[in-house]
């Protein structure tokens, strides 16, 4: 999965109908390049090849000569979906797929979005499973002492990530965050992003 992929879909689909320029203002402005080493170059050929996969639909406007605004099509918007879901229920270690998830979150209604995240703390807790149970094999298997910090680092990353999931389904459980069909001020809260 490609952290650009979903994140330029996300945002086209939040802002309704977007250009270039306005994807990568709206990316900058979640700090998108230190987290997701999302590049100027990357953001136009994302919006070039999802046109091309008929994700986006593109309209040239004539008023401002190469300016092209995109909209997600129907196709787009389930693909969006897809890899938002997959985002947040893998207990993929990529900082840049977890963190497009993130910024997106608000796309989905909350229960969902606390499912997800309850399948992503059920991947990470068998991974901690099999990695203890490396870690036991090799201390009692003789070898260099050092190779078990190997999995130790691991088991570390996946308790630390963890431990930081249960916090986040908890922050969602007790009403944190906007989400995808809560409740403001009477109005149900916008469908898209």
């Amino acid at each position: 999965m490609s952290a650009t992929r979903l994140l330029v879909l996300g945002v086209v689909r939040r802002l309704g109908r977007a250009h270039g320029y306005l994807v990568r203002s709206e990316l900058l402005s979640w700090g998108a390049e230190e987290w997701a080493n999302v590049k100027w170059g990357s953001i136009y050929h994302a919006l070039r090849q999802l046109t091309k996969e008929g994700l986006l639909a593109s309209t040239e406007i004539t008023e401002w000569p190469g300016r092209v605004d995109y909209e997600v099509t129907e196709a787009g918007d389930a693909e969006f979906l897809r890899l938002l879901r997959d985002a947040l229920r893998g207990p993929d270690h990529r900082a840049d797929i977890l963190g497009a998830g993130l910024a997106l979150l608000p796309a989905l209604p909350r229960a969902e979005a606390v499912e997800l995240l309850r399948a992503r703390l059920a991947a990470l807790e068998a991974q901690h499973e099999e990695v203890a149970a490396r870690l036991e094999r090799i201390a009692t298997g003789g070898g260099d002492p050092h190779i078990r910090e190997l999995p130790g680092l691991r088991m570390h990353g996946i308790d630390s990530a963890a431990e930081w999931t249960r916090g986040l389904i908890e922050r969602l459980e007790a009403g944190s965050y906007p989400m995808a069909g809560d409740e403001a001020d009477g109005r149900p809260a916008a469908p898209r992003g």
